[in-house]
């Protein structure tokens, strides 16, 4: 039982196929916090460059509304006309802001998991609608987590908010008798100010989040022994079916092979378990070749095949032993010529031939 439990955890680091299966699936290990964080820092950096643009550009559209509100005469055509030349106006001035967004949130993503596309997450699972499963996903541990850190964060960032505006509420007070590019001008830094606060939170949390998703989802991705070693058997085949693979391979072999010991010249034997079939054609090798060759049941079956077709069997274990050592089909080696072409001109000279 002990090992059954054993053989059941997921103590087992994550495979490479298991994590290409996992990224296949859109299952990576990617922080909300890290894009949030990214968007509200760069806009940061943006904002103090663009606020003196912003400023000059918002201003002049308040004043040619103010200055044309005391010859217009308020009608529901001049409103929504009115209404459309703002949109149209701050549109045009957010647009940069807008672009930006769409630029970060990609590369934020880019950086964090690299280039992914994939459509699996968007295909349709009919788990997905059975209210069962929809209310644990609901109460599950996930998303108790993410409601905690949601809170926490909305928590310190409304602190940090409110405790710099507090600290500015007495300046605010005088903005009264000011000048609209001042009070904007006032508006724009504190905005800054809090704004930067917020971004320092921010990048700490991302921080934070990011370490835990890497390691939640490495738990994730953990295997069990027992799907490790079918992981195993599928890249690398079952070891049975490999070994009666290689078996077929070896009985095919031998039947190529003792096919071509009729064509031998001779069979040179170790008289107790070694026979190498041996070729020598003059006009067309350079030097003579082993054809055959075995051991025990094989090198008698060498011997048999070699008395039914008349070949000669010469016993000469020294030289049996290291033809036997020479690859199928290769040519003997030089240090072999003397020996075996003596081997061979007594056998050409019992049939009448010479080499």
């Amino acid at each position: 039982m002990a090992a059954e439990n054993q053989a059941g955890e997921r103590t087992e680091e994550a495979t490479a196929k298991r994590r290409n299966d996992f990224r296949e699936k859109g299952q990576v290990a990617q922080s909300k916090e890290v894009h949030t964080a990214a968007i509200f820092t760069i806009l940061l950096l943006f904002w103090v460059l663009y606020l003196p643009i912003f400023i000059t550009e918002f201003t002049t559209i308040l004043t040619l509304i103010l200055e044309a509100g005391a010859d217009i005469i308020i009608t529901p055509a001049k409103t929504m006309e009115l209404a459309f030349y703002l949109a149209q106006k701050l549109g045009l001035l957010l647009a940069p802001l807008f672009v930006l967004v769409l630029i970060i949130g990609f590369f934020s993503s880019f950086f964090q998991i690299g280039w992914l596309f994939t459509t699996k997450p968007f295909q349709p699972d009919i788990n997905k609608f059975n209210p069962i499963t929809g209310v644990g996903r609901i109460f599950s541990k996930k998303s108790i987590v993410e409601l905690i850190k949601s809170i926490f964060k909305i928590i310190l960032i409304g602190w940090v908010a409110y405790s710099t505006v507090a600290n500015n509420f007495e300046q605010a007070l005088t903005l009264v008798d000011s000048s609209i590019s001042e009070t904007l001008r006032f508006l724009g830094r504190t905005a800054g100010v809090i704004l930067a606060k917020v971004c320092a939170v921010l990048i700490l949390l991302a921080f934070i989040d990011l370490i835990f998703v890497r390691y939640e989802m490495e738990e994730k991705m953990k295997m069990t022994k027992q799907e490790v070693k079918e992981e195993h058997k599928e890249s690398e085949g079952d070891p049975l079916v490999k070994s009666q693979i290689r078996a077929i391979q070896r009985q095919m072999a031998q039947k190529r092979m003792m096919a071509e010991v009729p064509h031998a010249d001779v069979i040179i034997t170790n008289p107790t378990h070694i026979s190498v079939a041996v070729r020598y054609d003059s006009g067309k090798m350079d030097a003579p070749v082993v054809l055959a060759k075995g051991a025990g049941v094989i090198a008698m079956n060498i011997r048999t095949i070699a008395r039914d077709n008349n070949i000669p069997i010469i016993e000469n274990p020294p030289v049996a032993r290291l033809l036997h050592t020479v690859e199928l089909g290769a040519a003997i080696p030089e240090e072999l010529f003397k020996a075996v072409a003596e081997i061979l001109a007594h056998v050409y000279s019992l049939k009448g031939k010479s080499i």
